[in-house]
């Protein structure tokens, strides 16, 4: 990774936007399996503006690594004020253009981003299916501690408080 790709990556963790749920949202995706531990979820809150439906805000949650972290923070901000045809039209790389070229192996973390964007817009979308849960979940954090994945084990770290928090 270059050092300009490793700092904007950085400082996208350090201080992520629109991290955790969103208790009224329109709509929510997930993405992901806990067997990989690759997980997103995104909330998506609409208004109307200029007699238009548009995305008003967008929250995340992620069991992944910091590039969907990432990348879920800058397209959380990119989708913003977007009707849902144009963030449909939006595609991975477009998400996490931003941050600029992600290396092979993280490209994952922008489809997973693209991936829980599409869900929560277009659910009835069978291009990549939801995560199957058998009983909603409020949290990603619920969903794993829910006992349906007792067999699975799964490390959970909390990203620390920066100190001006």
């Amino acid at each position: 990774m270059s050092d300009d790709l490793e700092q904007r990556i950085h400082e996208a963790i350090a201080n992520p936007k629109n991290l955790g749920e969103m208790q009224d949202a329109d709509s929510v995706g997930t993405v992901g399996s806990p067997d990989c531990g690759d997980m997103l979820r995104m909330w998506v809150k609409f208004k109307e503006e200029d007699g238009r439906k548009v995305i008003d805000r967008a929250t995340f949650q992620t069991f992944g690594c910091e590039t969907a972290i990432a990348v879920a923070s800058v397209a959380t901000e990119l989708i913003a004020g977007k009707t849902v045809e144009e963030a449909l039209s939006m595609s991975s790389g477009d998400l996490a253009a931003p941050l600029g070229a992600l290396p092979p192996m993280k490209i994952h973390c922008a489809q997973l981003v693209e991936g829980a964007l599409r869900n929560a817009l277009a659910p009835d979308s069978t291009a990549l299916p939801p995560l199957e849960s058998p009983k909603p979940a409020t949290t990603l954090f619920d969903q794993l501690s829910s006992g349906q994945n007792a067999d699975k084990q799964v490390k959970v770290v909390f990203k620390k408080p920066s100190s001006d928090s």
